[in-house]
């Protein structure tokens, strides 16, 4: 069931958070900086899983940190052209194999709960009236609460009820 909330993602109480990211990306803006400041070992783990795998835009990576906490890294951007390059921007198609992946993960591992931003809308750059739907078309149907962080309110705790 997907719920729109207004708050701070990371004050979350959900198993897991999601977010889109670019194959390589260095987390130097936005959600991406945040997660990477409050988890440096989810970077330093991201950055050897890229280097080793060479991981596609349409694709993902789960980290569990200490604690129980899971991160999705979700692949909707373009990989940096070269080294020290802005990451490319999102594109639907790669939001949508994403949140197919996603669906596999949630029901693979057993998620109990996930929260998400405006998908691919910061960064990425795409409009959320074309988000929205893949989300619900993906997300919606699940059995298990799907949090949408709609409005970003720094230190605010959600209503994820």
């Amino acid at each position: 069931m997907l719920k729109e909330v207004t708050g701070d993602i990371l004050l979350t109480k959900a198993e897991a958070v999601a977010h889109g990211v670019a194959p390589n990306d260095n987390f130097g803006t936005g959600l991406a900086l945040s997660l990477r400041e409050q988890w440096p070992a989810m970077y330093k783990d991201f950055r050897h899983y890229c280097q080793t795998f060479t991981p596609k835009p349409g694709e993902l990576w789960t980290w569990a940190g200490v604690g129980g906490t899971r991160i999705v890294n979700l692949f909707t951007q373009e990989p940096p052209p070269g080294h020290g390059a802005r990451p490319g921007k999102a594109t639907v198609e790669h939001v949508n194999h994403c949140l197919k992946a996603l669906v596999k993960v949630i029901e693979t591992e057993k998620v109990k709960s996930i929260a998400l931003p405006r998908l691919a809308t910061g960064v990425g750059g795409l409009k959320w009236e074309d988000v929205k739907p893949l989300i619900e078309k993906h997300l919606g149907h699940l059995p298990i609460p799907v949090y949408v962080y709609t409005t970003f309110r720094p230190a605010v705790q959600a209503k994820e009820e």
